[in-house]
């Protein structure tokens, strides 16, 4: 299946080989610099997200990026980077979203257990979030 285009700015598809092992499953690899378009210093995962109305995310980065994958269910993910919005959909372990800098990001409508991976650029900091939209647009505005 494909995905939609993404028009969204510093934000892409990000699809990894899928080795199918008969009976034994199906491998995904994900290599720094190589399918990932960045040196990978954080990999965190989200789950237990049983409420219905769960929504993370709600930030953008100044300098991190990020690939997220869902491993596990789907979510779906929205896009801003302060005039373009879009919504996409993450339901296959081995397709995920490039989130590059300056981009508004939100992640909701979970499935029942759903598991979010998310290989990061960059150890936390949290002076490098942008934790109100209106901040961020005034961020985007001042450049």
């Amino acid at each position: 299946m494909k995905n939609e285009e993404i028009n969204v700015k510093n934000a892409k598809w990000i699809e990894l080989c899928r080795i199918p092992d008969g009976i034994d499953g199906t491998l995904s690899v994900a290599e720094s610099v190589k399918d990932i378009p960045f040196e990978i210093k954080r990999v965190y995962y989200i789950y237990g997200l049983n409420n219905p109305h769960a929504v993370r995310g709600k930030h953008a980065h100044r300098k991190l990026e990020q690939v997220l994958f869902c491993i596990n269910g789907s979510c779906k993910v929205g896009l801003d980077d302060g005039e373009n919005r879009q919504t996409v959909l993450l339901d296959q372990p081995n397709k995920g979203v490039y989130l590059g800098i300056e981009l508004w990001h939100t992640m909701h409508e979970f499935s029942e257990n759903c598991i979010l991976l998310v290989l990061a650029s960059d150890l936390y900091k949290e002076s490098d979030y942008i934790r109100d939209y209106d901040e961020f647009k005034g961020y985007l505005g001042d450049k």
